[in-house]
């Protein structure tokens, strides 16, 4: 790998603060304000798919705006609680085990994706019985709106200069503040625009151009299966965990591992859809 050619031509880290804000002993951070934007972003475009309900099985939406009004604490709870516990159980076990305290220093980062997914997909389960909502549907609609929460997020996790890729000699490379002095991919920009943007248009186009929705679960399969492809590639680039590092070969990583029974519900999903539309089924 040529690294001094990568060195001529790799782009300047940003000098952007992780802190947005100082007030005394106060600091809010960007990787708090992404996460309250993807959530407050992906709460409305929510309420507009669900009140149109021409996209609906039936040409009725099966939840009200309402219902999504309430929803939105239980997906922030979800989302906090599950990816944090995530984040301990998968990547740092160890040194929680070590030092509890640890468990709660959210402020040093440490938030799983596929945590903050299970964690949102017992409150979704909960909140849909609770009010008599197809589960199936509530599915659909929250995975529709979850890549804008990832978008946001990999877009935080480059400011704060965490999670970035491998040793690399493209011309977009990145001398990370935290990665030693060499260039590095910008895998967390590679994320924001394969799991944010491409997956959030392609999930649009399925909804509004093929009426997706009225096929209960055809949107939530096809976004596990878009992530967990899309986050696959992604670890081909992104340098493991330092105190995980690789689990096979050289090539496997954790982030893989967990992305496979995404992979596999996900196609489950999309191939049983049809008949649960068929059947009038949606729970």
């Amino acid at each position: 790998m040529d690294y001094m050619a990568a060195l001529l031509s790799l782009v300047s880290f940003p000098e952007i603060d992780p802190v947005l804000i100082s007030l005394g002993p106060l600091q809010i951070r960007w990787y708090g304000v992404a996460y309250v934007a993807g959530i407050l972003l992906g709460w409305r475009y929510a309420r507009r798919i669900a009140g149109n309900d021409r996209l609906w099985q039936g040409g009725r939406s099966p939840m009200t705006s309402a219902d999504l009004d309430d929803f939105l604490l239980w997906a922030t709870v979800g989302i906090v609680a599950g990816g944090r516990i995530g984040y301990i159980l998968f990547y740092d076990f160890a040194a929680v085990a070590a030092n509890p305290l640890r468990a709660v220093e959210i402020w040093n980062g440490g938030m799983s994706f596929h945590g903050g997914l299970l964690g949102t997909l017992v409150a979704m389960v909960l909140f849909a019985r609770s009010r008599d909502i197809p589960v199936f549907s509530l599915f659909d609609i929250v995975c529709a709106v979850v890549p804008i929460g990832i978008f946001f997020g990999r877009i935080a996790n480059f400011i704060n200069s965490e999670l970035w890729g491998r040793l690399a000699d493209v011309p977009w490379a990145v001398v990370f503040p935290t990665g030693g002095p060499f260039p590095r991919h910008p895998t967390q920009l590679y994320e924001a625009a394969l799991e944010g943007l491409v997956l959030l248009t392609v999930l649009a186009l399925l909804i509004y151009r093929r009426r997706a929705l009225a096929c209960p679960g055809l949107v939530s399969g096809c976004f596990l299966i878009g992530y967990a492809l899309a986050r696959i590639l992604v670890e081909f680039y992104r340098e493991p965990d330092a105190h995980i590092g690789y689990l096979l070969g050289g090539w496997l990583t954790m982030g893989m591992v967990l992305s496979v029974p995404m992979l596999a519900v996900g196609l489950w999903a999309v191939t049983s859809a049809r008949s649960r539309s068929g059947s009038g089924s949606q729970a």
